[in-house]
């Protein structure tokens, strides 16, 4: 059975009032995040770059340390051919007839082949590392640079952080405090209102006969319904909750106050 929130009945009055305070408190915080701009996002992008470029580096010193092992097995075919050489050549010595001369001598000059093509594969291993090295180096210098431009970034975040994070904490414990006064129904609506807006205000004042941010006029019929605050009324055009100028004036100036403790 899942938990329902413990609210007092309240009037319609008390309703919109509830709901433009939380709109103050959220736009505010709207607005703190909004100084930050795209920064978070970028600090991301450039910690996964970082992260990218260590892996590509990491990446290309494995290959040249898998080429050192190919040289050094490549050293080891010279090594067991020149001992082969040494031993047929030594064998020709002690022939008993031309055929095992020449099977010897064939014996000596495919060792020769191999040890002329171990070391030609080795100038171009060789090759190979001085390459990836050089790739290394140039990476190397690029995540450096990198990192040190992440490192700007991360402070200028910090800073806009810092300067807001005791505001901003405040903010999210009264955005929460508030809307748990409020009922879900509402809520709902309210949340729904502030995603399908660009400015995320769902809740705004009427001034000068339309509601905040919209050219659209409301009929004075219905500038009438709202200053009297008997029933929710919303904007025909945008959706948005509508309150008096009056009363968006006093619950600024409450906000005002709570919020610069």
């Amino acid at each position: 059975m899942s938990e329902t929130k413990n609210i007092k009945e309240m009037s319609v009055e008390e309703k919109l009032r509830a709901l433009f305070d939380l709109q103050l408190i959220d736009s505010r915080l709207d607005e703190i995040r909004n100084t930050r701009g795209e920064l978070p996002l970028e600090v991301e992008d450039l910690k996964d770059d970082v992260i990218q470029m260590e892996t590509r580096i990491q990446k290309i010193v494995d290959e040249s340390k898998g080429l050192e092992e190919e040289i050094k097995l490549k050293k080891e075919v010279i090594k067991n051919a020149e001992a082969l050489i040494k031993k047929y050549t030594k064998q020709q010595d002690n022939v008993r007839n031309n055929r095992e001369f020449d099977a010897l001598a064939k014996e000596v000059e495919y060792q020769g082949l191999e040890i002329e093509l171990a070391e030609k594969r080795i100038r171009e291993f060789n090759i190979k590392i001085e390459q990836k090295n050089a790739q290394v180096s140039e990476a190397e210098a690029n995540l450096v640079a990198k990192k040190e431009h992440l490192g700007h970034k991360q402070a200028e975040l910090e800073t806009i952080v810092k300067d807001t994070e005791k505001e901003e904490n405040l903010l999210i414990k009264l955005s929460e405090e508030y809307a748990q006064n409020i009922e879900e129904r509402l809520i709902k609506a309210y949340s729904r209102i502030r995603t399908s807006v660009k400015n995320g205000l769902a809740v705004v004042p009427v001034e000068r006969g339309a509601s905040a941010g919209s050219y659209f006029t409301i009929p004075p019929q219905r500038q009438m319904d709202i200053a009297q605050r008997k029933k929710i009324i919303t904007d025909e055009h945008s959706g948005r909750i509508l309150v008096d100028l009056e009363l968006a004036e006093e619950e600024r100036a409450k906000m005002d106050e709570i919020i610069k403790g």
